[in-house]
């Protein structure tokens, strides 16, 4: 097969046409009210990482709505919860600071995104105010904001993603079996199923 590759800015500005001007001037610097009112009812986020090679992770993040901590009009700061533990987005921010978020309301077709640098704090009084479940973080993620703005709906509208009648979750077999099949793993697939069954929802909060 013979493959047209783009090599250059020019030849990508050539194919897609130049930025539309509301497009162009949407970013900011620091927090809008109307920021803050997202991430009060935002309980879901995706967090994109890359370590010093530029090998990159994106990593999901929920909670309850207003899970996002706001320190001030630069700052915000996003609870860890127990997972696990591989962390690799954590230590790619070790290496390498950057980091790119977007954040989801469900039904909602636009998005928050916010580009900064990030660091790993493991106790500030702040703490106390993202207790969930009885669970206090021993890890937060604070971010000092560089760039946000709202993203187009355009994604969304296209994937259907919010209507439940173009979803097909069980286009593919459960969890438990995807992981027999994709992995080496002891345990049987009866005890994947119960693993991954009615009680883990129960261990959320659990370290």
């Amino acid at each position: 097969m013979s493959w047209a590759e783009i090599e250059s800015e020019a030849e990508l500005r050539e194919l897609l046409g130049e930025v539309h001007s509301r497009a162009a001037t949407k970013e900011r610097g620091r927090l809008h009210e109307r920021d803050r009112e997202w991430l009060a009812a935002a309980p879901f986020c995706l967090i994109a990482t890359s370590d010093a090679e530029g090998n990159c992770d994106v990593s999901p993040k929920g909670d309850p709505a207003g899970f996002v901590h706001v320190i001030d009009d630069t700052t915000i700061a996003i609870p860890d919860r127990p997972g696990n533990r591989r962390a690799d987005g954590f230590l790619n921010i070790l290496k390498n600071p950057h980091v790119g978020l977007i954040f989801l309301i469900p039904g909602r077709n636009e998005t928050l995104r916010i580009n900064g640098r990030a660091r790993l704090v493991r106790e500030a009084p702040f703490f106390d105010e993202m207790i969930v479940k009885g669970h206090r973080p021993h890890l937060a993620l604070v971010v000092e904001i560089e760039q946000i703005f709202f993203h187009c709906a355009k994604a969304f509208l296209r994937s259907s993603l919010w209507k439940p009648d173009s979803w097909s979750p069980d286009a593919l077999p459960s969890h438990a079996t995807l992981v027999k099949d994709v992995q080496k793993v002891e345990e049987s697939l009866e005890e994947l199923e119960t693993y991954y069954g009615e009680s883990y929802a129960k261990r959320l909060y659990r370290v």
